[in-house]
Formats: structure tokens, C-alpha cells, sequence
């Protein structure tokens, strides 16, 4: 058929639904992502802490198996409780944000330095979904790595353990759930955030590192020099992990040590040893992580628009 013969026609074949549409970004997504061989092979190791953990739960409930190995005593390995699925988490935690290092700052940055953003938004496709589509694709990662198999284990526990241990421990279910995804969330946004704005991907990973690990630095120099707690508000990994996630899992904060001599060495033993700070504040630490998610949502909007204005 010649050119000039063709005619633009409406397309008649099955749309995607509205609900769903963003998913097709993340599909995309993922399937880049996992072109590189090395992002795959960290993927895959991430998951043999899991595995170790899985081994030493069963361990500790099947005395014919230690048996067989020749391990020594009768008692489980290790005492598994609320600490012990928070330490996990935490631990998975830390891989989830090496991967988001990774991969986040690759999302939104080369969509703005291509010009690709109004190509996506011409069409029936918001900047919420946007959104929500390259934030999916960290979801999904991060999901499989933390709190997923963090309830498998969960399950496992429950399934070796003796009859009431479920019972007493069910709560624990929401506890990691809501603590997997609030990281999740955290992590994510500033990600996206800080690719929307940095272009270039190894000064985005640097800048996540430094958001998470100067901050920390700056935040322990405050709280050595005034001898306040107060430092930690500009910590956000302490504030997640030290002290909501506490809560979460019902445990306290650790901000002092169980002699108070061995944080004031230089003291005699008769002499009066000053009062530890007081801890912070749980709901000043949930104002802070909102404040965090709430700046990073603005950044983005700020940001991710269809067309950009020159002013001469």
C-alpha cells in the first residue's frame, strides 16, 4: 500500500486496564534490571542469609539432625524470638538498600536526560502512575528479599515449634510486614527522589550513601558533643531500625548500657554518674520519617513534568 494511502485510525484492539496500566512500567523495568549479570548474581546471593537462617531454625528443633552432624549439646542453637526476626529483618535490610543503591538511581534519571517523560505523559498515563510504576519495580525486589521470606521463616518457626508458640507469637506477622514496608517505602522514595534530580547514576548512589552514612556521622558528633540523643533525628536508619521498629516488635531502645560506670570509665566508684539522655521520642521519630517521604513525594513533583519551561 503506498504512503500517502494510509490514514491514521483509532485502535481497536483490548486497552490495558486503568488500575493496572503502571504495571507496565515496572515490567520494563525489571526486565533491564536483570539484563546485568552482576545485579542478577546479588540478587540471587541476598537470598543465602535466608537460607543459613532457615537451616539454623531447623537446627534448633531437630535434635537427630544435630545429631548428625555431631554437634555438641542438647539445646536449641539459638533463642528464637521477636529480637531474633528483628535482627533478620535488619540484617535483610541492609541488602535492600545496597540494591536499591544499585538500581534506583537508573529509573527516573535516564527518562528526564532522554526526554522521554513527555513521550509517557502524552499519554493516558498520570505522573502518580509514574510513580507508582517505577516504584514497583523496587517493591518487588525489595519485597522478595525482606519481609517475604522473613514470614516464611515465621512459618517455619511456627510449624517446628512447640503447640502455643503461634498463639503467643501471631502478632509477630504484622510486625514484620509493617516493618519490611515501611523501609521499603523509605528507601524507595528518596531513591527516585534523588534520580529525578541527579543524572548521573554513580553521583545518585553516592549521594543515597551519604544521605544514610554522613548523616549518621554528623548526627553521633552531635549527640557527643551537647550528650544529647537529640542527633539521632537526622538519622533516618537509627529512627527506623532503633526506634520504630523497636515498637514494632515490642522491644525497647537500647540507648544506654546495663552498668552505668562502663559508659564513665573515668568515674571512681563512689562518685555520682550523670543520668543517660533521654531516648527519642517514638512519635518524633514517625514525624521525622514523614517529613522525609513527604519531601521526597514534593521533590518529584516538582520534577517529573511533562514539559519543561526555558526562560531566556
Amino acid at each position: 500500500m503506498a504512503v500517502y494511502k494510509r490514514t491514521y485510525r483509532r485502535y481497536d484492539g483490548q486497552l490495558t486496564a486503568q488500575w493496572s496500566r503502571f504495571l507496565v512500567l515496572t515490567r520494563y523495568s525489571l526486565s533491564t534490571l536483570f539484563d546485568s549479570r552482576p545485579f542478577t548474581a546479588f540478587v540471587v546471593l541476598s537470598a543465602i542469609p535466608l537460607l543459613l537462617t532457615g537451616t539454623l531454625i531447623y537446627l534448633s528443633h531437630s535434635p537427630m539432625a544435630r545429631t548428625l552432624l555431631q554437634m555438641s549439646g542438647t539445646g536449641p542453637i539459638i533463642k528464637i524470638d521477636p529480637s531474633f526476626f528483628r535482627q533478620v529483618l535488619m540484617n535483610q535490610g541492609m541488602l535492600a538498600f545496597l540494591i536499591t543503591a544499585w538500581a534506583g538511581p537508573g529509573l527516573v534519571a535516564p527518562d528526564l536526560a532522554n526526554q522521554a517523560l513527555p513521550l509517557y505523559l502524552s499519554r493516558p498515563f498520570s505522573r502518580a502512575e509514574y510513580v507508582l510504576g517505577k516504584m514497583g519495580v523496587l517493591f518487588l525486589l525489595l519485597s522478595a528479599i525482606t519481609w517475604l521470606p522473613v514470614l516464611l521463616l515465621f512459618g517455619l518457626q511456627s510449624g517446628l515449634a512447640e503447640a502455643g508458640w503461634f498463639k503467643e507469637n501471631y502478632w509477630l506477622m504484622g510486625s514484620i510486614f509493617l516493618s519490611g514496608i515501611l523501609w521499603i517505602i523509605v528507601i524507595s522514595l528518596l531513591s527516585l527522589a534523588i534520580s529525578a534530580w541527579v543524572r548521573w547514576r554513580i553521583v545518585a548512589s553516592i549521594f543515597l550513601f551519604g544521605i544514610f552514612f554522613v548523616a549518621a556521622a554528623f548526627a553521633e558528633m552531635i549527640n557527643g558533643i551537647l550528650s544529647t540523643t537529640r542527633g539521632h533525628l537526622l538519622n533516618i536508619a537509627h529512627l527506623i531500625f532503633g526506634v520504630i521498629w523497636p515498637s514494632l516488635f515490642r522491644l525497647g531502645q537500647e540507648v544506654a548500657a546495663a552498668n552505668p560506670h562502663a559508659r564513665h570509665p573515668h568515674l571512681p566508684p563512689g562518685a555520682m554518674v550523670p543520668l543517660p539522655p533521654p531516648p527519642i521520642p517514638l512519635w518524633q521519630a514517625w514525624m521525622v520519617v514523614l517529613v522525609v517521604c513527604s519531601l521526597c513525594l514534593l521533590l518529584l513533583n516538582r520534577r517529573l513534568r511533562a514539559r519543561e519551561v526555558v526562560r531566556g
